[in-house]
């Protein structure tokens, strides 16, 4: 018949456990960096051309 660990045992199984199951780690940055670029409904463009952008189309 299996008999429990003791204490001491118990400790080193949860310490060996911890020191070999992963972390979670993060590898996205904090902050995402501000963007030049801005949707436009069809296409992507930087911002400084989206609003003056000539349409293929004339509005009714």
């Amino acid at each position: 018949m299996a008999t429990s660990p003791s204490s001491e045992e118990m400790a080193a199984i949860v310490a060996a456990i911890e020191l070999v199951w992963p972390k979670p780690v993060v590898v996205a940055p904090a902050r995402p960096q501000e963007s030049n670029w801005k949707w436009s409904g069809r296409w992507w463009g930087p911002l400084d051309h989206v609003s003056g952008r000539k349409r293929p189309w004339r509005p009714r």
